[in-house]
C-alpha cells in the first residue's frame, strides 16, 4: 500500500492510495477488501484505515487492543453511532487508567484521550497502539506457571 498526498495548494486536495490484491480498507464504516491491485483516489474528507491499522474484533484481547478497537469503531462508524463508541472508549480508558501505575502508560493514555476528545481519533489510536507491547509483556509475565506434575 502506497500513499501519494498531493499537497499543491492550488489543487484540490486528494489522496491516492495504491493497494495490492488482498489489502483491506475501512472507509466511513464500509469494509473493503481488494481482489486485484487498485489505485484509489480519495478526493474529499473521509475517515479511513487500511492494512495493519485495522484491528479485527477477535484480536482485541488486551486492554490496549480493546481500547484501540473502540476508538477504531468510533473513527470509522456512522455519525449516529459515534457517541456510543466514544463512550465505550472512555470507559475502557478509565478502567485501564485505574488498573495501572506505570507513568509512561498513564501519560500515553491521557494523551490519547485528549486526542480523542479533540476529534483526533487517528492520533489517539496511534498512541494506544504504542501500548500493545506493554500489554503483551504484562500478560506474559502474569501467565500462571504450570503446577508441578501437571502436563505442560
Amino acid at each position: 500500500m502506497n500513499m501519494i498526498n498531493n499537497d499543491d495548494p492550488n489543487r484540490v486536495r486528494r489522496l491516492v492510495l495504491e493497494l495490492r490484491a488482498g489489502d483491506r480498507m475501512l472507509v466511513n464504516g464500509a469494509a473493503l477488501q481488494f481482489q486485484t491491485r487498485a489505485s484509489v483516489v480519495l478526493s474529499n474528507r473521509a475517515r479511513f484505515l487500511f492494512g495493519k491499522q485495522i484491528l479485527a474484533p477477535d484480536d482485541a484481547r488486551t486492554p490496549a487492543r480493546r481500547l484501540y478497537f473502540a476508538m477504531q469503531a468510533a473513527y470509522v462508524c456512522e455519525d449516529a453511532e459515534r457517541p456510543q463508541y466514544l463512550g465505550f472508549a472512555r470507559a475502557l480508558a478509565q478502567d485501564y487508567l485505574e488498573a495501572t501505575s506505570n507513568a509512561a502508560v498513564l501519560r500515553i493514555l491521557h494523551q490519547a484521550m485528549d486526542d480523542l476528545e479533540a476529534d483526533r481519533c487517528w492520533e489517539a489510536m496511534r498512541r494506544v497502539r504504542e501500548l500493545f507491547a506493554h500489554d503483551d509483556a504484562m500478560l506474559a509475565h502474569a501467565a500462571p506457571e504450570p503446577a508441578q506434575g501437571a502436563p505442560g
